[in-house]
């Protein structure tokens, strides 16, 4: 039985990978020990219940997502022994059977260092929503520090209006409000463009993922088609099955367009049911279906004039 695609050897750069290069594994991976064992876990817990109030919602925010990420690399760890588990028992099957679902296994097998690859772009979100949860704990001090000196103008002004500190604490409170306003502009700016930059991040390893997931599932369905399913009747024989070749190159035909992949072209287009132009990162207007219905109105239009 041909096996020249059953395990694969290390591969030379996709497409893709050129053209975005891989981040680096996330954080996630190998944690049964190190820095993200038990032990630092509940460190990393006690420090969103007690750290800056300021950035606890987002701190637990991150917290939660690295759990899935741990959930999905499991996920994808899973799928790898599940691929190679088909393959094992399908070999005792007849050749048919026997090839397909050996090729199947690769197809399986891939899926799983996908799903492993989509986690290491994901931390990279992740990560970016970190500086975000930073940047709020170092303003937190600042807003402490204004805080504190108005409850104690306050507090002096009732208990000694006439108190020589007012005029002192005043002018502390003068400065203390300007490095405020300092720290929130940057909070605000950092915020909406880690925000953006973490979601892009994301989002483009969705759309990566999805549609290679599409690309093996419609490679799978091809491999199917090989399996004779016509029943047969006690004692009769099955033809000789001779799709060897075939098989072979339907996996050959997957691992190119795997290989070749970019995110420019991508064939899923998001359509805008609001009015006007939005353009993406990537160029693209979603006004298409607008313009569409303008100019088959005009040509309507037309039809009638004449």
């Amino acid at each position: 039985m041909h096996r020249t695609y059953s395990l694969r050897s290390q591969r030379a750069p996709t497409a893709a990978q050129i053209a975005s290069p891989p981040p680096p594994p996330s954080s996630t991976k190998f944690s049964f020990f190190g820095k993200s064992s038990i032990s630092s876990s509940l460190k990393k817990g006690a420090t969103s219940n007690f750290g800056p109030e300021l950035s606890r919602k987002l701190s637990t925010f991150v917290k939660m997502e690295k759990n899935v990420m741990r959930a999905i690399e499991l996920t994808a760890r899973e799928r790898r022994e599940v691929a190679k588990q088909l393959s094992l028992w399908g070999e005792g099957n007849d050749d048919d059977v026997s090839d397909v679902t050996d090729k199947l296994g690769v197809l399986i097998y891939e899926i799983g260092e996908l799903e492993d690859q989509f986690v290491d772009k994901y931390d990279q979100y992740r990560i970016t929503l970190k500086s975000i949860r930073n940047i709020e704990a170092s303003v937190q001090p600042s807003r402490d520090r204004k805080q504190k000196i108005t409850d104690e103008i306050a507090h002096l002004k009732y208990k000694d209006p006439q108190s020589p500190k007012i005029p002192v604490l005043e002018q502390e409170l003068v400065r203390a409000e300007a490095e405020s306003l300092v720290a929130e502009a940057q909070l605000s700016n950092i915020t909406r463009e880690k925000v953006k930059v973490a979601f892009n991040y994301q989002f483009d390893a969705l759309r990566e993922l999805a549609e290679k997931l599409a690309l093996i599932a419609g490679y799978g369905k091809a491999l199917l088609e090989l399996l004779d399913d016509s029943a047969i009747t006690p004692g009769e024989g099955r033809p000789a099955y001779d799709g060897y070749e075939a098989s072979k190159q339907i996996i050959i035909d997957a691992e190119n367009a795997l290989a070749s992949w970019t995110l420019d072209q991508a064939a899923i287009r998001p359509t805008l049911s609001i009015r006007g132009d939005y353009e993406t990162q990537d160029g693209e207007l979603y006004d298409e279906e607008e313009e569409a219905a303008e100019a088959e109105w005009a040509e309507h239009n037309g039809s009638e004039v004449k």
